[in-house]
């Protein structure tokens, strides 16, 4: 298959050679990244995008997509895949998706979980948007990208999984960290608190998989000075995204409001900046109430 993929960063650029070494041409385009092993380089988003049977983008947000959309559109040809990947607002996706369809494009909104590991590693999910004969056409790539696709329903629904999915995500780390805290100055050791948690009813995805204390359950972030495996300004990006969307449809999403504020005020008032989203554990030990 002959696939253009454009935006060929952390993520864009390990996924878009696990297709080439998969045996598929791909021809990429970045404004700054390098490209990919076994990826050849257009000069533009067009040139990426013309005479190919799909096109994969992964760009930083929903102004960026409208932008890229509006140049590769017309350079597409009827019946082309075009899957986009990046984490954006759900407006932004149905409004791209739109523009597709009427261009005789089959439109696929897939973000993904798993980051930069699962990107590197082949083992993303992808929760995919957009009318069923599309996603068909997607499964086969997906298949070398990830390790599961999920069909959501109609475009703008992966869009809508993704924030949803990481508005518990934040709210739960803020939960795991204010706990393993107070824990801390209750003269509970982390050990014993993991221990009881991780196999009673505070189980979660936060403390059993990505626990935020260092040297405690499997090898996680914390355990390597809090280099992000997920950065705490993503996370704020799609905290971010999940209340963009619930004051778009008038839903109450009061834990994830205040996980978006202290998200905020750690990213970019606090030490946040370029740390992984579990370091909020580090920064409830030295706050207290006073």
């Amino acid at each position: 298959m002959k696939i253009g993929f454009i935006g060929l960063g952390n993520m864009g650029g390990p996924m878009a050679a696990n297709l080439a070494a998969a045996g598929h041409e791909v021809i990429g385009f970045d404004l700054a990244a390098p490209a990919p092993n076994g990826v050849s380089m257009a000069d533009s988003g067009a040139a990426a995008a013309n005479g190919v049977e799909a096109v994969i983008t992964m760009l930083p947000n929903g102004a960026i997509l409208r932008s890229v959309a509006d140049e590769i559109i017309p350079a597409m040809a009827a019946g082309t895949l075009f899957i986009d990947c990046s984490t954006v607002d759900v407006e932004s996706a149905r409004s791209v998706a739109d523009q597709a369809v009427g261009a005789g494009l089959a439109p696929v909104d897939a973000p993904v979980s798993g980051g930069t590991t699962g990107a590197a590693a082949g083992t993303l999910t992808f929760m995919a948007g957009g009318p069923d004969a599309a996603f068909r056409g997607a499964e086969p790539l997906f298949e070398i990208m990830g390790q599961k696709a999920v069909h959501c329903g109609p475009s703008g629904n992966g869009q809508a999984a993704k924030i949803c999915n990481n508005m518990i995500l934040g709210a739960t780390m803020v939960a795991t960290c204010e706990a393993f805290a107070l824990a801390d100055k209750l003269g509970l050791e982390r050990q014993s608190m993991f221990d009881v948690v991780s196999t009673s009813s505070g189980y979660s995805w936060t403390m059993n998989a990505y626990c935020p204390a260092p040297g405690i359950g499997p090898q996680s972030p914390a355990d390597n000075d809090y280099k992000p495996g997920f950065a705490a300004e993503l996370m704020l990006k799609d905290l971010r995204l999940s209340q963009q969307a619930a004051e778009a449809v008038d839903a109450d999403t009061p834990m994830g409001q205040r996980a978006t504020a202290l998200y905020a005020q750690f990213v970019e008032d606090e030490d946040g900046l370029g740390m992984d989203f579990s370091a909020m554990l580090p920064r409830f030990v030295a706050k207290g109430r006073g």
